[in-house]
This record gives C-alpha cells, structure tokens and sequence, in this order.
C-alpha cells in the first residue's frame, strides 16, 4: 500500500510509521474513459452518485421552485430547533479532544512519518489556512456579528405572550449596560469563529492526514474509518461517507459563496451604483467562478497558494489600516478585555441544555455549527494536504489556537470601531444597514473610505476564488477515490458545479434561507461523522506511538 502512494500522489511515510496491511489499492474502483479530449478517471460509485444526485436537485429546484423554498424553510426549523443540543454537545466534545492530544504524548507523532519535513514554510501553511478556512466569513461578519450581539443585548430581554423569548440577545442580555453589551457581544462573536470551528477543522484535517501520510491509506474521509469499519471501508459503507462528504463541501461552499456574492454586490453599489439583485449575483457568481478554473488549471502551488498568500498581505493591510485610524488604544485594549470576556461566558455559552436565548443559541450558533461541520471535509481535506511534517502538537496549536487569536483580533478591530462609531460619535449608519452593507457602512467615515471599500471587495473576491478552488479539489480527490493526480477536467466540473448550486439556490428557492437549510441538513449526519473520527484518530495515534 505505501508504494501504491507514491504512484498516486501521496508521498509514502519517512521513517518509522505503523502502515497499515490491506490489499486495496488506490483506484482500483476507478472508471478510467476518454470523453471528447477530456480523460476522466472517476470512483465508481462515488462521483456517478454525487454528480447525478447533485443534478437531480439542481432541476428539482429550478422546476419547484416554491415547494423547494418551503421544504427548505421546514428543514431549518426542524434541524436547528430540534437538534441544536447535538450539535453545541458535539462541538464541546472536539474542542476537549483537541487540547487533550497537546498536552498528551500522542502530540509527539510526525505526520508523514517520523522522519517527515514540512512541505511548506509557516508563512505559506497559514495562509492557505486562513484563505480557505474563514476567508469570506470574516469578512462578512466582521462588522456585522459583534454589532448584531451589541444591539440586541444592549436592547434587552423581549418576551412574547407565549412565554418565549423573542429577542436574539445571547445569555441573559445587559439591557440599557453598554459596556457589558460590548463585552457580551464579543464574547458571543468569538464563542463563533474561536476554539470551536477551528476544533472541527483540526479533527477532520488530522484524521485524513494522520490515515493517508502515516496508514498509507487512501486521502478521503473513508480512510478515517478503517479502525471501525476494517476492509468493509472500501464497501457500501465507505461509498456512503464519501458521498456525504461530498454534499456536505459543496453545500457548505454553496453557502459561503452565495454570503460572498451578496456582499460583493452590496460593496459595489454603494461604490459604484451597480443595481443589487440577482442579476448581478448570478453575474459575479459566474465571473468569480471562471477565475476560480484559471486558478484550477494552475494547480495548488501555482494558484491557491499564490493567491492565498496575496489575499493574506491585503487583508493585514486592511486590518492594519482600520486599526491604526480608529481608536488604536481602545481596541487593543479591547482586544484582551474581550478574550477575558470570551473566557467568563464560555461556560454559558456553550452549555447545550436548558437555554433560554433560543433565537441565539438556534438561530446562531446551532446554525454555525452546522456551517463549519459542512465545511469541515473541504477546510479539512485541504489543512492536510499542507500540513504534511508537522508534528500532531504542533498541528493542534496552529490549526486550533493561533487562528482563533487571528479571528479575535479581526472581529475586535472591525467590530469594534463600528461599535466605537455608534457610542461615541452617534453614527449609527453601521448599526442600521443589512448585514452584507455594516462593512461597507463602517469603512464609509474612515479615510480613504473609497480605496479601503474597493480593497474589501477585491478580498471577498478572491477570497471567494480561493474557496472555490480548493473545494473543487478536495471534491475531486474524494470522487477520484484519493487519488491527488487526477485529470484536471474532473476539478474543472465540480468547479462548476459549485457555482451552479449556489446560483440555482440564491434565484429559485428562497436566497441565502435555502442555502442555509442546505447547510443545516448536510451538517448534522456529518455530525457524527466527526464524533467517531475522534476515536478513530486515538486508535490511530497509539499505534503510532508503540
């Protein structure tokens, strides 16, 4: 099997690494066929089932458009208020695994081999990280978020005539407190993009690193499952993880692209008076993904990495900028009083059970969750095809604690001045826009308001093509049957194919709500997914270490 990789692909362990004996081989289910003066070489029956399902609902939706919309409305709801338990329990549960595997002997295994070096330098590895990891949703809710949790908390407590709330205030709100509203609302926003999703990343990325560099197995998520499933992963029971892999990455990036192609919008018709509808998403949709397949074509070194590094540069720019013209003091002050902050509410926030603020804890967290589970085989897949020689300590502190600081530090910049703008010069522009304009309505007061709105739509852009194009190749590899190598075309199709969803959802069948819905209903099978690669990767671990 170790051999087999290196034909693949995949480099074979360096050193000493605990392989694991199966008669399986890389593509050995593969259609391999010529059509026209494209060839394809596909698993079968992997992608026949993922692209013929993912067509079936393209032409159910664009056919009903109406009954689409409602099912989709009834899944949210269904998903999001009968599950939320599952998934806030779960995600506690990946946050615990992975401080346990840093500070546990296990943390001492190289992946790749215990002679394996890093393929990239930290500057290359987190840029790549960030750009496929958060890219577009920071930039959305970077404004957005902590300036939603400061209203509604510092709003108060609502509640209907039926008892239940009505407010979206995380916890018990600090109606009329404006400074404990900032605090609550901090702590809310990096409850969201802190320890938690970072935490579902590292646990998929570990797994298909720790199982394909060091097992020498196949790179999908199947391989994760091979202490469970033994040689019955290469059955029905692998075909059906993969599968769900695969509509969980496409819907999660449908989402992230329809979030993406609405703020764009939104950012050129208040610069330029670009008309904002769907219209103009269906264009920059297709515009964004035709340069997502240049960077396809180019391949991983010469067009995601080229282009996350360029976006890193830019988007520390603009951070730079906002901070160094807003109120510098108070935001880096800000920034530590919030992580306490971050701290104290913590337990309250992430308690599963018995919540009162169920708009919040539903509504937002329940929902991101579900968001970053989706993602999870895309950010994953593409976190362990950059991370190969590095230690599992090392990987864990990277992938899981310096992001989140990154994250803390984005959100109480751009959050923080528009909330600065709101208490002390009475601007409320910010505070009253729709999400996808708080960005733009912020940056509107600083200098140089028209350069910094145009910088903050060339990142969601490019932002948005990076996505693009590092999910197509982690669909590919997973539809491919691990195969790293396969013809270009097949990355050309899902390239796409992703586009297509998001356009088929934002015009036919209620807008982001469906995307949204599309989300939520990948998100929690996959749910469990995670959970049993967590004891998958123990297993997997100790063998290692012996």
């Amino acid at each position: 099997m170790a051999d087999d990789t290196t034909n693949q692909g995949i480099p074979a362990p360096e050193g000493h690494s605990d392989i694991i004996e199966t008669d399986y081989e890389i593509g050995q289910d593969n259609i391999e066929t010529q059509i026209g003066p494209f060839g394809m070489d596909i698993h079968n029956p992997v992608f026949l089932i993922s692209g013929l399902s993912i067509i079936a609902f393209v032409f159910y939706t664009l056919a009903l458009p109406e009954q689409a919309g409602d099912a989709f409305k009834w899944l949210f709801s269904a998903v999001t208020k009968g599950f939320d338990w599952f998934f806030l329990g779960a995600a506690n549960i990946f946050v615990i695994f992975c401080l346990l595997l840093i500070v546990t002997p296990v943390g001492k295994v190289r992946l790749g081999g215990a002679e394996a070096t890093p393929d990239y330098s930290y500057a290359g590895w987190f840029a790549m990280l960030f750009a496929a990891g958060m890219g577009i949703g920071l930039m959305f809710y970077g404004v957005s978020e902590p300036m939603s949790h400061f209203s509604s908390s510092f709003g108060g407590i609502a509640v209907g005539e039926d008892g239940v709330r009505t407010d979206w205030a995380p916890l018990g709100a600090a109606g009329g407190n404006e400074q404990e509203a900032v605090r609550l609302a901090f702590a809310a926003t990096i409850f969201h993009w802190g320890l938690h999703p970072w935490a579902i990343y590292a646990v998929v990325a570990l797994a298909l690193a720790l199982f394909s560099y060091n097992k020498g197995l196949p790179l999908t998520i199947r391989s994760a499952f091979y202490p469970i499933l033994g040689e019955r992963v290469w059955g029905w029971w692998g075909h059906a993880i993969d599968v769900l892999a695969v509509f969980a990455t496409l819907f999660g990036l449908a989402t992230s692209l329809g979030f993406g192609a609405t703020q764009a919008n939104a950012g050129l018709n208040e610069l330029f008076g670009i008309p904002v509808g769907e219209t103009t998403e269906v264009i920059l949709i297709t515009a964004i993904t035709s340069v997502a397949l240049i960077s396809v074509l180019r391949g991983l070194d010469g067009g995601v990495k080229v282009l996350s590094e360029i976006n890193m540069v830019l988007a520390f720019a603009l951070l730079l900028f906002v901070l160094l013209v807003g109120p510098t003091l108070a935001l880096l002050s800000g920034f530590a009083d919030y992580l306490l902050a971050y701290l104290q509410y913590l337990p309250a926030l992430s308690n599963p059970v018995g919540r009162a603020d169920v708009n919040f804890s539903q509504g937002w967290t329940s929902f991101y969750w579900a968001w970053w589970i989706s993602w999870s085989p895309f950010v994953g897949m593409f976190i362990a095809r950059v991370s190969r020689g590095r230690t599992v300590r090392e990987f864990i502190i990277c992938v899981l604690l310096i992001p989140s600081l990154v994250c803390v530090l984005w959100m109480s910049v751009f959050g923080g001045v528009a909330i600065h703008q709101v208490l002390a010069d009475g601007y409320t522009a910010a505070q009253d826009a729709a999400l996808e304009l708080k960005l733009f309505k912020m940056l509107d007061v600083l200098p140089l308001a028209g350069g910094t709105s145009l910088l903050g739509i060339v990142l969601v852009i490019v932002f948005f093509v990076t996505s693009s194009d590092s999910g197509s190749l982690v669909i590919d590899t997973i539809t491919a049957g691990g195969k790293v190598d396969a013809p270009v075309p097949q990355r050309v199709f899902w390239c796409v194919f992703e586009g297509a969803v998001a356009i088929v959802l934002l015009l036919s069948a209620g807008g982001l709500s469906s995307l949204q819905s599309m989300v939520i209903s990948t998100g929690l099978p996959f749910t469990v997914v995670l959970l049993l690669m967590c004891w998958a990767i123990w297993r997997g671990l100790l063998d290692e270490t012996r």
